[in-house]
């Protein structure tokens, strides 16, 4: 069997020897931006991606280790441990192989099998089983026994039976058979349950569908998913569109395994009723289980991938900068909330206006934002997209034209979130005299002038960028989006003396508890002029100032190295570069063409090799750059705010706000995301949407269908489509229900419509028998 590192290898395309260095960094406490970033002469180059691969299946096949190892404590406790089957167990490279040969060994409470054992019965069961000519009520009698609970010849039989079923059940090598079988041909059915039709409505698309469990999409799993646990439609797992005949194959390879052949002897009618309740009693269930689990658990982690690269998106947004910013909460009845905040984020002022119903007092409102943006000198307008948006954004335009001195500018951004952050502990201890209203309005103007910042207090499964977030594991989840939270944060680097401790808190190798104390540091002994100041900063110790140091920037420092992402252990190799030139640190930064002149190889050493030395001639030519790109605002058609407005064929103006893996939604200023439908996104062929376009983008779209009722909007990129043809490819069917914008599971008033378009793909088939276990054991898998 391949060791750990070995098996890391193939799934992330490295060698043995990189993985096997980077587990060793990893297990000694380093960071992944920082194995990404500063070693990467160790690991070979793996880059960030690679590595979060690897620590996700680090931890998967460090935690099947531990499982084989209870495992085979477990059976040589029972002294049942053979060479062939610890051999077994010892190649088992997943962890449903390992159950599968743990299982006839597994602890269980009493069950029918154990209780004929227990009644002498397996005897019975066994001679029927190798011998077929004897005559099973003949043999069954001469096993009744009432003091032993074996009342007559029907429960000496049920007995042997039931040994039978579990013998047979409990075979891995049969298991693990059928699973592969039933993954290659099985179809997931779903049927309405009786009188929901109408509670339901959301996912008629599927009351009546089938499709093949191996090949439906994360998103459509989800659904039905979603729908089984809220009592709305029935799931099973068929072999195959003719059910009944799938069964029936299903009975076959039962019988073939355990050696029953129907020759009309005695007792082969009592085995092929054997191999029938085996198959459908036992194994079909065990199986529905298993492989619902297994794609309901590759269907999450698409979701979370889907989720994080969104994230990623998101935070990675253009920033407006170090600008004046007044953030605008749109509201009706509570009115609109303002804040006004610095360059640096500090707030200067807030206020309420109400220019909506039912005051109307819109000349006062334009007046007093006209009166604000003069007194403190604002540059930007940022217009929450939630209720009312569309109407306050009307508001900000007046006023920008009847102030044109002011040289306004407005922007509408994604307020998702916000709500969370102002009712957070971090936005009471930052503003504990301010309304939760008002605290959202700041976090609105912060967000436009620096999206990571500012979204990095809140918790990233609140942002509300995913597909069916609330329907996954949460712990992989959050664990996912931390750590993509991570990468982004140390991609762009934290000026230290200007950082909230949230921010700094997603810094490699800084805990929340360390963050704050960099905080309290900074404002009792003032910023700080150094990197090596902050080993001073109480429990900031070399190990954590080792793996923070070079994402944290220091601006007009000591040392204008401190300022770049070149870490301080590398400094000795800048120091080689000016001494070789003789110039100073100050003249070679930025002097492109000097630096592009160097080489790498002539400045490595035994720690410090090409790649590093490349890095850091790379970040002399821009100290400190940042990735992201630069900020540009969509511009949505006036006479466009309602979901009303818009007619077919109209091509707007809009900005992507979330990417799931069946298209992209768009916000076009009506108060409701459009759907871009993969297959309208390009007129070439798209795999993956966000090949196409990313969270954030500017896109024209044209309005190919408006759903008042349901508030669906489809739209297209291809803006030479015609409304009510087709786009090339299959139709679909809508998916219902679908929590496409995250935090608010289509609930919110912006809830993006649309859905993949596939119409069901089998006819009806008729149900597979099933007993009330079956049900019962069903339900309760898909609602863990």
């Amino acid at each position: 069997m391949l060791s750990i590192e070995q098996r890391i290898a193939q799934d992330v395309a490295a060698k043995p020897e990189q993985v096997r260095a980077a587990v060793e960094l990893l297990d000694g406490g380093a960071t992944v931006p920082f194995i990404a970033r500063y070693r990467k002469e160790v690991t070979g180059g793996l880059d960030d991606i690679q590595l979060r691969l690897l620590e996700e299946r680090l931890r998967y096949l460090r935690e099947l280790e531990d499982r084989r190892k209870a495992i085979l404590d477990s059976i040589t406790e029972q002294g049942k441990l053979t060479d062939a089957l610890k051999a077994d167990i010892s190649e088992a490279d997943t962890k449903a192989r390992l159950e599968d040969l743990y299982l006839p060994y597994k602890p269980k409470r009493r069950t029918k099998a154990q209780i004929a054992r227990e009644a002498g019965l397996e005897p019975l069961a066994t001679t029927l089983r190798e011998d077929p000519t004897q005559d099973p009520d003949a043999l069954a009698a001469t096993f009744v026994d009432a003091e032993k609970g074996v009342a007559d010849i029907r429960a000496a039989l049920d007995g042997a039976r039931a040994i039978l079923m579990e013998t047979i059940a409990e075979d891995a090598h049969l298991v693990g058979e059928l699973r592969d079988w039933m993954w290659d041909v099985g179809q997931i059915k779903a049927r309405v349950l009786e009188g929901k039709e109408n509670e339901g409505a959301k996912f008629r698309d599927y009351f009546d569908h089938m499709e093949s469990v191996a090949k439906i999409p994360s998103h459509r799993l989800l659904a039905l998913m979603r729908a089984r646990n809220e009592g709305i439609l029935e799931l099973d797992l068929v072999p195959g569109s003719d059910a009944e005949q799938g069964h029936a194959e299903g009975e076959g390879r039962v019988a073939a395994r355990a050696g029953i052949v129907d020759r009309k002897r005695p007792a082969d009618d009592f085995l092929r009723e054997t191999v029938r309740l085996t198959w459908r009693v036992k194994l079909h269930l065990h199986l529905t289980l298993d492989l619902f689990g297994r794609v309901r658990e590759g269907a999450e982690d698409e979701a979370i991938r889907v989720f994080s690269e969104n994230m990623k998106d998101l935070l990675l947004a253009a920033p407006a900068g170090n600008k004046v910013v007044m953030g605008l909460d749109p509201g009706i009845r509570t009115g609109c909330k303002l804040a006004i905040v610095d360059a640096t984020g500090k707030l200067l002022a807030h206020d309420t206006i109400y220019p909506h119903e039912p005051r109307n007092q819109w000349d006062q409102s334009l007046a007093r934002i006209a009166a604000l943006s003069k007194q403190h000198g604002v540059n930007l307008i940022a217009i929450g997209n939630g209720t009312a948006s569309r109407e306050t954004d009307k508001l900000a335009g007046e006023v920008m034209k009847k102030h044109a001195d002011l040289k306004l500018s407005k922007i509408v951004v994604s307020e998702a979130g916000a709500s969370v952050y102002s009712a957070s502990e971090l936005a009471s201890k930052e503003f504990p005299e301010l309304d939760v209203s008002i605290r959202g309005a700041v976090s609105i103007a912060r967000r436009l002038q620096d999206p990571l910042a500012e979204l990095v207090k809140i918790e990233p499964k609140a942002i509300g960028v995913g597909q069916y977030q609330h329907d996954v594991n949460q712990v992989k989840l959050a664990r996912a989006l931390d750590a993509r939270v991570e990468d982004c944060v140390n991609a762009v680097g934290v000026d230290v003396n200007t950082a909230s401790a949230p921010l700094l808190a997603r810094v490699a190798g800084l805990s929340s508890s360390v963050a704050e104390n960099v905080v309290k540091h900074r404002d009792a002994h003032g910023a700080f002029d150094s990197r090596k100041a902050l080993l001073k900063v109480p429990r900031l110790g070399d190990k954590a100032f080792e793996q923070c140091a070079g994402f944290l920037r220091i601006a007009n420092g000591s040392n204008p190295l401190d300022a770049s992402s070149v870490h301080p252990e590398a400094y000795p190799v800048v120091e080689r570069i000016l001494k070789q030139c003789g110039r100073e640190v100050r003249n070679i930064i930025g002097d492109t063409s000097f630096l592009r002149g160097l080489k790498p190889e002539q400045f490595t050493d035994e720690t410090f090799g090409v790649p590093t030395v490349r890095d850091i001639l790379k970040e002399l030519e821009k100290p400190g750059r940042d990735p992201r790109p630069e900020f540009v605002a969509p511009s949505f058609a006036e006479g466009v705010e309602d979901l009303k407005d818009l007619a077919v064929g109209m091509v707007l103006e809009g900005r992507v706000t979330n990417v799931a893996a069946f298209g992209a939604f768009v916000d076009i200023g009506v108060h409701q995301d459009g759907l871009v439908h993969v297959s309208a996104l390009s007129h070439t062929f798209v795999k993956d949407p966000r090949d196409a376009v990313k969270a954030g983008d500017i896109v024209k779209v044209k309005v190919m269908e408006v759903d008042l009722p349901r508030k669906r909007i489809g739209l297209s990129m291809r803006l030479d489509d015609v409304p009510g043809e087709a786009r090339g490819g299959k139709p679909a069917a809508r998916d219902g229900g679908r929590d496409n914008r995250g935090g608010n599971d289509n609930r919110g008033p912006r809830g993006g419509g649309g859905g993949d378009r596939r119409a069901p793909i089998a006819p009806k088939p008729t149900p597979a028998p099933g007993n009330s276990a079956f049900a019962d054991a069903f339900s309760k898998a898909l609602k863990r």
